[in-house]
């Protein structure tokens, strides 16, 4: 495991991003870093992999920026890669969320692995709500949260409606690594929930020190790796199932033929049986990508 992976993000007031990226692509492209690297004047949204020696040269990069030098990395260990090509790019945000102004000041409390176990365990009452896209909660989720069914980040305007009831109770919000969540619950703060928590550093954070508690299923993550698979207990190891078969599973694949683009889950035997397609007319395709899996 000779590579690593990392995401990270910080919401900061950051000049001249244009020059950021002229200067940071170069650097990725000098030590083979890979991956994407979102700056906007509210911050930076990155998740890159390389060897790791060239991480340490990023992370060290990274934090010669004054904004950047408390940043925290979240990082995996891998075999190779996780992506293919490196791109840098200038954004108008770091997550596209068009809520309007948010004042990223008033946050909800950041809330610790050890301290959601409490809430579980005390018999706190709470919500807590999954602020990431549909097609992320369905192969995983906190236990009993409520997992809206979001197709982009931007629908959360319309979540913080359907939840209104909840504005004098607790509400504990979630997401991969924190970036979203961060957003979604300074958005219910500022419209008027009293006692709102994000989840500090995400679902990654929390199954790294947890992986078989209140967490379950899988994560999706936006690299090659496409899902982690963090709980070893079999009965919430996978809470998805096979779109063929129906047997448990966390594995997604985009239907190969383009002019389709499916996501569905999929066992590994279906997944080939099926020659990565979701029906006989995409497997007939012509318009089929190419595969770079087994």
């Amino acid at each position: 495991m000779d590579y690593r992976v990392l995401l990270f993000y910080k919401y900061i007031s950051f000049p001249e991003p244009e020059k950021f990226v002229q200067d940071h692509l170069q650097f990725c492209q000098n030590h083979d870093i890979k991956g994407r690297v979102w700056i906007s004047s509210e911050g930076i949204n990155a998740t890159v992999s390389g060897t790791v020696e060239n991480i340490e040269a990023f992370k060290n990069e990274i934090r010669s920026y004054p904004q950047f030098s408390d940043i925290w990395f979240k990082e995996d260990e891998n075999s190779g890669h996780a992506f293919r090509k490196i791109h840098v790019r200038l954004k108008r945000e770091i997550v596209n969320a068009s809520f309007g102004e948010v004042d990223l000041s008033k946050t909800g409390k950041y809330l610790a692995p050890e301290k959601l176990n409490e809430f579980y365990e005390s018999g706190k009452e709470f919500l807590i709500i999954d602020a990431r896209n549909e097609y992320e909660s369905v192969i995983g989720k906190f236990k009993n949260a409520v997992a809206p069914k979001m197709e982009t980040f931007r629908d959360w305007v319309k979540v913080a409606d359907e939840i209104a009831d909840y504005k004098d109770k607790t509400v504990v919000t979630y997401c991969t690594g924190g970036i979203r969540c961060e957003k979604a619950s300074a958005y219910l703060v500022e419209h008027g929930f009293q006692d709102v928590y994000q989840m500090n550093g995400g679902i990654w954070n929390y199954i790294n020190q947890f992986p078989d508690k209140y967490w379950e299923g899988s994560m999706f993550v936006f690299d090659e790796r496409r899902v982690i698979t963090p709980n070893t207990n079999e009965e919430t190891k996978h809470i998805s199932k096979c779109y063929f078969c129906g047997t448990p599973a966390s594995y997604y694949i985009n239907c190969h033929n383009q002019d389709c683009d499916k996501l569905l889950v999929t066992c590994n035997e279906c997944k080939i049986e099926h020659d990565y397609c979701c029906s006989d007319e995409c497997r007939t395709s012509s318009n089929r990508r190419k595969r770079y899996d087994g």
